[in-house]
């Protein structure tokens, strides 16, 4: 990583998403900083020239090899990591979204070694940031009102874009 992206000299906006199905929520294992080797949700930096919702989709499919479909805004924040001289390493601007997997097959993509679906209830083991943790929690009051929810009870299809298949 160069100087430049190590020490920022602004904010790098990114995007991540909070993909529920059947009442799970997506969770991803960092495979380089920020938190590298931690578990969280899926996201990345927008690039030059897409829209938020473009970024979200290409890196939902490069991180997790699905398709998604974009819901609501589910929050805003900074996301920004000082080293022991309290030099900004990282800052981000972040927009994370609640969304909801059309197709594709879930896999480790790009900047993650493992990607699995876990229950919102036991996601103690994974070690989530207290942000990362808030932010699902949020998206889970979206989805409940949402009338994506309703699917959560629908037997699966293994044909359905909506059945995920782990490889």
């Amino acid at each position: 990583m160069s100087d430049s992206r190590k020490y920022p000299d602004r904010p790098y906006v990114g995007v991540g998403a909070v993909i529920v199905d059947q009442g799970r929520v997506l969770l991803v294992k960092r495979k380089y900083d920020p938190l590298a080797g931690r578990w969280s949700l899926p996201g990345g930096a927008v690039e030059v020239g897409e829209t938020l919702e473009e970024s979200t989709a290409r890196e939902m499919l490069e991180e997790t090899g699905l398709d998604i479909e974009i819901g609501p805004v589910i929050e805003v924040f900074d996301r920004i990591t000082r080293d022991l001289d309290g030099r900004v390493v990282y800052h981000f601007v972040l927009v994370d979204y609640l969304c909801w997997p059309i197709g594709g097959t879930l896999q480790a993509g790009s900047d993650v070694a493992e990607a699995e679906f876990a229950d919102p209830s036991a996601l103690a083991p994974y070690g989530l940031t207290e942000k990362a943790a808030a932010v699902i929690e949020r998206a889970l009051e979206l989805w409940a009102r949402s009338d994506r929810s309703v699917r959560s009870n629908e037997p699966n299809d293994p044909n359905s874009p909506n059945v995920l298949r782990s490889e």
